[in-house]
């Protein structure tokens, strides 16, 4: 078991302020594997002091000094990358092969795609007698989830690097372990004392405290959209800016030219896709009337052929939810699907068959949902897949704009000019065009609830930076 009591301020580990210890817990097998410190204002203070410190001088380097940083920080975390990929897997229940092919190669992926950035960025450019700089945006404090942990932290702390801000993050309390594993990386890369500092601690104690600090620029926080309101709010008196990352009930709309197995069954594979614990998951899956019938019969066939169990054996799909709470949850939910009249095609409430401990859930489909029924308007945050048809491909477009949320689309057709007109009227941030991936340099973020600012990318890194206007700097 792993004891993690101390923080990271300074560049030194350092014990709390007062000493609460919380367990953090493997959702397969619900045994204790590790304990953290829980952290208070008294923390954040100390952090906050070490990162104002650090910005005096680290805000002036240069940008050859950053990029050698986020080479040296490539090369450390490349050195970790199976100690990460078993960490998430252990603390959070991905499947181990999901955790080394995804989950901690992101990590890497945003801290090269940032070195591209940095390399060309301008952060000077002259309009007629105005010179217009662009400038680290200051101390920023960072919240991250527990779903896509270090995808989370290195899209935030990689663009803040590069920026020349300094930070204070608090990681997730419920996966915490792989924030430590970062925090000793960034260490080993020689991240100056105080320009990266870790606060393990929950949201009234430590994010309550950071959000509404006066000693904090910026918060950049990736959650729920109900959390999300609880940082702006703590925030809105400091007048710091606040980048959101929030919820989504990502809309798949499968047009009626589109190649039907393909697209169907890849819409479910990518809405079971780590759990269902996918912010941008395409949990509503919008399929023409009268081809319903086929589209349930392959989905049906996707979730029965999912392998649920042990994230570290061959062959599994699909881990275990993060935890008790969030199991109880999605349960409550599908038990609301089945009791307002959806039909249950595959799955259902309880464990599945065999697996008598752990949090894990029956992969679930249900078709003939209704846009009002509460599984097509709540995140349900598991592996929990609604069908909804449409008439008509305006009848779609309003069904899938019909949420609070804006965050990700999908959209297959039978051709990419037909899929780009039906993706031009979606309100959400993110589109992805026949199965198309994740893109490291395109914008990520949502409309709506979903929440405000960008990650990944240069967008990402603009989130880092002020502008300053120097006036009079060259003659007429």
């Amino acid at each position: 078991m792993q004891e993690r009591l101390q923080f990271y301020i300074g560049g030194r580990w350092v014990e709390p302020s007062e000493p609460r210890a919380l367990d953090v817990v493997n959702p397969a097998t619900e045994e204790v594997i590790g304990r953290i410190a829980l952290g208070g204002p008294k923390d954040v203070d100390l952090a906050v002091a070490a990162a104002r410190e650090a910005f005096e001088t680290y805000s002036q380097t240069t940008r050859e000094e950053r990029l050698a940083l986020l080479q040296r920080i490539a090369a450390a975390y490349q050195a970790r990358y199976e100690e990460i990929a078993k960490t998430i897997s252990l603390e959070m229940g991905a499947p181990i092969w999901l955790a080394r092919a995804a989950q901690a190669a992101t990590g890497l992926m945003h801290t090269n795609t940032m070195i591209e950035v940095l390399k060309t960025y301008a952060f000077e450019e002259q309009r007629g007698t105005t010179l217009i700089r662009r400038e680290p945006v200051g101390v920023c404090g960072l919240i991250t989830p527990w779903n896509w942990p270090v995808n989370q932290i290195m899209c935030k702390v990689a663009p803040a690097l590069a920026a020349g801000c300094t930070m204070v993050l608090k990681p997730t309390e419920i996966a915490p372990l792989n924030a430590i594993l970062i925090a000793e990386i960034l260490h080993e890369a020689g991240v100056p004392a105080g320009v990266f500092n870790l606060v393990n601690g929950d949201g009234p104690g430590v994010g309550q405290a950071m959000s509404s600090h006066p000693g904090i620029d910026m918060m950049s926080f990736t959650g729920s959209t109900r959390a999300g309101i609880q940082v702006a709010k703590a925030a809105a008196d400091t007048v710091k800016r606040v980048a959101q990352e929030l919820g989504g009930k990502s809309a798949n709309i499968i047009l009626e030219g589109a190649d039907f197995a393909k697209a169907v069954g890849g819409g479910v594979t990518g809405c079971f896709l780590n759990s269902g614990q996918s912010c941008n998951a395409p949990t509503r899956m919008l399929v023409p009337a009268a081809r319903q019938a086929e589209a349930i019969a392959i989905a049906k066939a996707v979730a029965e052929g999912a392998k649920v169990g042990d994230p570290f054996t061959d062959g599994i799909t699909l881990g275990p939810v993060v935890s008790e709470a969030q199991w109880n949850k999605i349960q409550g939910l599908i038990k609301k699907g089945i009791d307002e009249g959806a039909t249950l095609v595959a799955g259902g409430p309880g464990r599945p068959d065999g697996v008598a401990k752990g949090w894990f859930v029956r992969p679930t489909v249900f078709a003939d949902v209704r846009n009002d029924m509460t599984i097509a308007r709540e995140e349900i945050f598991g592996p929990v897949l609604s069908i909804l048809p449409y008439r008509d491909e305006a009848e779609a477009i309003r069904i899938a704009n019909d949420t609070p949320y804006g965050l990700s689309g999908y959209v297959s057709a039978g051709t990419i000019e037909d899929a780009k007109r039906v993706a031009a009227r979606l309100r959400t941030g993110n589109v992805h065009l026949n199965g198309a991936g994740a893109d490291f340099n395109a914008p990520f973020g949502g409309y709506k609830q979903s929440g405000n600012g960008r990650e990944w990318g240069v967008f990402g890194f603009e989130e880092f930076l002020e502008v300053k206007a120097v006036l009079g700097a060259a003659s007429a």
